[in-house]
């Protein structure tokens, strides 16, 4: 066993393989003391493992503890000198006793640091009432500032969880407390039950004066038992007046449901509490008996249908989990898919099949499966089975390609062998692999088993390599007739240069301008293996006005449409009823412009014409967004300003139109906010803030209020009168959203004084007080930043460039990662002679630092290839 000196946040594959090798965790006890958490001048809190394991082809071996001290290490009833044992965050052990008769037992005493980045245990003081909040959030690998642990995945066992907080507090875990022990101090204690085996990540404490609802559900099993499942619904009490846990209570019972019945398995884990919880870096996590959500989705504004329906589909994601990932769980990150990417699709499908949210899927696949695009066509793309050394790579492949194009692949596998051989494969994955480790094989072997199928080829195709598949059409005509046809495959991966010849299943539908409306005229079922397939179906017949490959998006590829359907898109989108058809022509027009083969302007025209015909108004605030990105990032210098006046002229008529407090005038408003940051609609801004009914029925709720605050401060409009009415607003109603708001709108000024603070701020992630910044306030704040002329920001990159291998040295991922991203000079001009000097400076970095942590680099390399296609499309606009 070789020392590492230094912080050791790294952990290796192989390193953990050999762990899962030579060790056997038995359990552990973890002892919290948490009842000096309201103080803000405490920093930390006493952490105490206790941790029984057998060691077998070893006698040393090392645990993972990020820690702000270690005050004692006892193995087997014996002191270990910290000062030689601990290096960084390991804690290395030697004279380990061997044999399966033979168990260790560890204890480790210390304190753990409190968080403000939402990773380890994160302490929140709410703004509205000064009460003080905690959570934890662990995945991948956060646990290890908590307690003492081996933080991998493959090394499960039941934890018991003892904390200690102040009296009165809810205090919750992964199991129900067994007993809560009073101090007589303004203290108690909650002994919790021991869990089942469970790996490190998924293990939770939360803590703080939330408001509880409670509820509970049964279901008779086939062995005639009844399953009761204690539920509750959390979230801080000065939120409790805008929650609505008879919802989220309601779906989860609708989600247990729809999951008994599927996997054929009952739920394992006790009880069910979900979480909704401040300053989260994600949207939820599975945490088995205790999910963790984004306050985000705790609405204290208008709330849309698409709202609403992310939110179901979250909670129906962490619940598929709880079978996906929980009970059977990847050995390691490479196998990350194994759970994500079934959550991701079996999640739509529950609320697709489940719930009211009908149009689930059209929603996937305008926005889900668009980041899957945008991911799988960066130079860090990676195959769905990805190549995870470590653990800083694991961190960052929690993206679009392990959970939308994941999902996309099995929503066209279930396609491919047909839904009851996916969902007997599952069944039969479950009880073969109860509260064990699994890979790619284990699962694979399931679906041969139930399919009857080769599953070898398929998975070599669409799990093992990289890059998006395009589909397109090879017609010829005669006399306007169509004399051959040939659905096509094309596009190379980029990781192995070889030909993208992936096996379809999936629909070409026709469709035709009947009495001036596009409708699909017909739909034929194609199964496309290798790089193309002939159409007889369209031998002879006319030549449709819109010919769409994958139709229904029951497969993964982009499309490339012949010239005359893309003719017949931009002037007719408008008036083509399918939703799920028009949602799919939308995401390949968005596709085209970010591929720089349609010019920005033509994209822009047709959602000016089109996009308020979408009646789901996920799809129209998502073509608004895209909208909006389309003139900040792909079109010249020159075209802009006209472009955004149009944009804003287009929406402010809808507004007028919309009926008064519906989903599309909220969507269309929010929108409008963001666009006025370029100093648009600048009256619109100032009638709303004034409290003036502009537009019937619009409600000035706190998300469009502080999206219009943005957009006053970044027009360069704050004038004193103007910026005290913005602190008293945020003084009036103290809320996460407010603290963000105003962190924004006050680095949004377009001043010389306000840039560099807010800059120096974000890059140090510490306030001019001294204070540490939070990982919303990092963002908030860097977001306000770049709302600025070129003159106010470029200045200030001398400091960024050489700076950014110390942030990722001295902060954690998470937070680094918001840093480095957020600051980023994303927005360049075309018009430049010659090489950009922000790409030159960018390759520049790069060249000169080839040894930088791989995770940093591929954020940089990820922001080079967004800036490239934003000069591109540019270019192309330019003409």
């Amino acid at each position: 066993m070789t020392r590492t000196p230094g912080q050791n946040e790294n952990l290796s594959r192989d390193e953990a393989a050999w762990r899962a090798q030579t060790l056997k965790v038995l359990s552990y006890r973890v002892e919290l003391d948490l009842s000096a958490v309201q103080d803000p001048a405490v920093s930390g809190y006493r952490s105490r493992t206790t941790l029984v394991l057998e060691a077998n082809g070893t006698t040393g071996t090392f645990l993972d503890f990020i820690h702000e001290s270690i005050e004692s290490i006892t193995l087997n009833g014996a002191p270990v000198d910290p000062g030689q044992a601990v290096s960084g965050s390991r804690i290395y052990l030697e004279d380990l006793v061997q044999g399966v008769d033979s168990p260790n037992t560890l204890v480790v005493d210390g304190h753990a640091r409190y968080s403000r980045s939402g990773e380890g245990l994160h302490r929140y003081v709410d703004p509205a009432d000064g009460q003080t909040y905690c959570y934890t959030q662990f995945e991948p690998a956060d646990a290890r500032r908590v307690y003492a642990n081996f933080e991998q995945p493959d090394l499960k066992a039941p934890f018991t969880f003892i904390v200690r907080a102040p009296e009165g507090w809810h205090v919750g875990s992964n199991q129900a407390p067994a007993r809560v022990e009073d101090h007589g101090d303004g203290t108690a204690t909650t002994h919790f039950a021991p869990t089942l085996p469970i790996s490190t990540y998924i293990t939770t404490v939360l803590a703080g004066p939330y408001f509880v609802a409670t509820d509970s559900y049964s279901r008779t099993l086939d062995d005639g038992t009844e399953l009761v499942i204690p539920l509750n619904a959390t979230c801080r009490a000065s939120l409790a007046e805008h929650f609505d846990p008879e919802n989220i209570l309601a779906l989860t019972k609708t989600g247990l449901d729809y999951f008994h019945e599927l996997f054929d398995y009952p739920y394992p884990w006790g009880k069910y509490d979900s979480a909704f919880v401040p300053e989260y870096n994600l949207g939820a996590m599975e945490n088995p008996g205790l999910v963790t959500f984004t306050e985000h989705y705790l609405f204290t504004s208008r709330a849309t249908e698409a709202q609403h329906e992310q939110r179901s589909n979250t909670l129906m994601h962490e619940m598929v989990h709880m079978w996906f990932g929980d009970l059977v769980t990847m050995s390691w990150w490479d196998d990350l898919w194994l759970k994500e990417s079934f959550a991701d699709y079996i999640g739509t499908l529950a609320n697709a099949e489940a719930t009211t949210f009908t149009t689930a899927w059209t929603t996937f696949a305008n926005r889900r499966k668009g980041w899957a695009y945008v991911a799988d066509q960066l130079p860090s793309t990676h195959p769905i089975v990805a190549d995870i050394t470590d653990l800083e790579a694991a961190k960052q492949n929690f993206d679009g390609i392990t959970y939308a194009k994941g999902a996309s692949v099995l929503k066209q596998l279930a396609a491919y062998v047909g839904a009851e051989a996916f969902r007997d494969a599952a069944r039969t994955y479950f009880r073969a692999h109860e509260y064990a480790n699994t890979t790619l094989t284990d699962f694979l072997s399931a679906l041969e088993a139930a399919s009857g199928r080769d599953m070898g080829a398929w998975a070599d195709a669409w799990l093992k390599t990289a890059g998006v598949p395009r589909l397109g059409l090879d017609l010829q005509l005669a006399d306007g007739k169509i004399t051959s046809a040939t659905l096509t495959q094309s596009g190379t991966d980029p990781i192995t240069g070889t030909p993208i010849t992936h096996p379809h299943v999936l629909n070409v539908g026709l469709f035709n301008i009947i009495d001036g409306a596009l409708v699909r005229t017909a739909t034929h079922r194609v199964e496309l293996i290798g790089s193309g397939v002939a159409l007889p179906f369209l031998a002879g017949e006319p030549r449709p006005d819109l010919i769409l490959p994958n139709d229904g998006d029951d497969t993964y590829a982009m499309v490339d449409f012949d010239e005359v359907s893309l003719a017949t898109l931009l002037g007719n989108l408008g008036t083509l009823a399918d939703p799920l058809a028009r949602a799919t022509c939308w995401a390949a027009l968005w596709n085209m412009v970010r591929d720089a083969k349609l010019p920005a302007p033509e994209f822009l025209a047709a959602v000016r014409a089109h996009a308020e015909s979408v009646t789901e108004v996920s799809v129209f605030a998502q073509l608004l967004t895209q909208a909006t990105t389309a003139i900040t990032h792909y079109l010249p210098p020159a075209l802009r300003d006209a472009e955004r006046r149009a944009l804003a002229d287009a929406i402010t008529e809808w507004l007028d139109r919309a009926a008064p407090g519906s989903d599309a005038q909220v969507a269309a408003a929010r929108a409008l906010a963001v666009l006025a940051r370029g100093s648009v609609a600048g009256e619109i801004v100032d009638s709303l803030l004034a409290g003036e009914e502009r537009f019937a029925g619009l409600e000035l709720d706190e998300d469009l209020r502080w999206a219009l605050w943005a957009a006053k401060a970044a027009g360069g409009t704050l004038d004193e009168a103007s910026l005290a009415r913005l602190e008293a607003d945020a003084l009036a109603h103290p809320s996460a959203v407010a603290t963000a708001g105003r962190l924004l709108a006050l680095a949004a000024r377009p001043e010389r004084s306000v840039k560099t603070a807010a800059f120096n701020a974000v890059l140090t992630g510490v306030n001019a007080d001294g204070s540490a910044l939070s990982n919303e306030a990092v963002s908030a704040t860097a977001a306000g930043f770049l709302l600025g002329p070129h003159e106010l920001l470029d200045g200030h990159y001398r400091e960024y460039w050489p700076a950014l291998e110390g942030i990722w040295e001295s902060m954690s991922i998470g937070m680094a990662t918001r840093v480095i991203s957020g600051l980023f000079p994303a927005a360049q001009d075309l018009g430049l002679d010659g090489v950009h000097p922000v790409m030159a400076r960018l390759d520049a970095w790069l060249e000169q630092a080839p040894d930088a942590p791989r995770a940093l680099r591929r954020i940089l390399v990820e922001q080079r290839d967004s800036l490239a296609r934003s000069l591109a499309a540019q270019a192309l606009s330019a003409g």
